[in-house]
């Protein structure tokens, strides 16, 4: 049985810091189950009319926080995608009632890496202080048990190529539906 068979329909939520590659690693992913792809961040631009920074310096980051849990409110609804969130997501605890709806992947990149890939990006309106690293470090603080949170942890080094990421995921992926499906035990053993 293929991954797409056993994930009967299942939407996959990429989580993780900006940058950690959930765009690129998801197109891919999406490519290879058959699935549809959504960029939470990419939506919430069409629905706005105007940038993700825009909406950060009219609206602040409540303002654009409602419009991502809107979004993936609507997102939810769907079945058979792949979808890639915001960073923060996580930070609203009732965007989990959507997420647990489908399998959430955590793209763990070391902070370094984060910073590398994202020191020359000024569409970032996060990271748009005076020392960028320090705020990074901050909200990775801040997310990390909330990224625990996922059914699958990936680890991303600079090594790997998103194609490379979205191979790992399906090859973990089953391990994780097993544990999904798999009825509990009592403490005598038998299931229930």
């Amino acid at each position: 049985m293929s991954v797409t068979d056993r994930l009967q329909g299942l939407n996959i939520y990429l989580i993780g810091m900006m940058g950690s590659g959930k765009s690129t690693t998801g197109t891919h992913l999406a490519r290879q189950l058959h699935y549809r792809y959504f960029d939470t961040d990419t939506l919430i631009e069409q629905v706005a009319g105007q940038s993700v920074g825009d909406i950060f310096a009219q609206e602040g980051e409540a303002g654009f926080r409602q419009l991502e849990s809107q979004v993936l409110s609507q997102l939810s609804a769907y079945q058979r995608s792949v979808i890639s969130t915001g960073g923060g997501i996580v930070v609203e605890l009732s965007n989990w009632s959507f997420l647990r709806y489908g399998v959430v992947i955590w793209l763990d990149v070391a902070p370094d890496l984060l910073f590398e890939r994202l020191q020359a990006d000024q569409s970032r309106p996060l990271l748009q202080t005076a020392d960028p690293r320090q705020t990074l470090d901050t909200l990775l603080n801040e997310r990390r048990s909330r990224y625990e949170q996922a059914d699958l942890r990936i680890e991303v080094t600079a090594a790997d190529s998103p194609e490379a990421v979205s191979q790992r995921i399906l090859a973990t992926l089953p391990q994780v539906l097993k544990a999904q499906s798999t009825p509990p035990e009592t403490a005598n053993g038998t299931h229930t």
